[in-house]
């Protein structure tokens, strides 16, 4: 498999990871309980809660491993970044 194609999978899983975590976060959330008037009887909290724990601990490993592989183009853009500034500041 290519290395695009490993990225891609990963940034998939992330970002269905992320949608989960979000919608299942804003579910359990008591405010927006408040808001539509429900109650824990009403919804699945504990399937939800289950489906929450487990799309964070996803996301939090599919972070490390997109943070890997993208490695040399983060150090690259924060050298440039402050490169650029330490430049200007020497040339003031």
């Amino acid at each position: 498999m290519y290395r695009a194609q490993i990225k891609y999978i990963v940034d998939v899983g992330l970002a269905v990871s992320f949608i989960l975590c979000f919608i299942t976060g804003v579910i359990k959330f008591p405010g927006f309980l408040r808001a539509i008037d429900a109650t824990h009887r009403v919804l699945p909290m504990r399937d939800l809660t289950i489906i929450h724990d487990w799309t964070g601990i996803l996301m939090g490993l599919l972070v490390a491993v997109h943070l890997i592989l993208n490695y040399r183009w983060i150090v690259a853009m924060t050298r440039q970044i402050f490169g650029k500034k330490q430049m200007s500041e020497a040339g003031e």
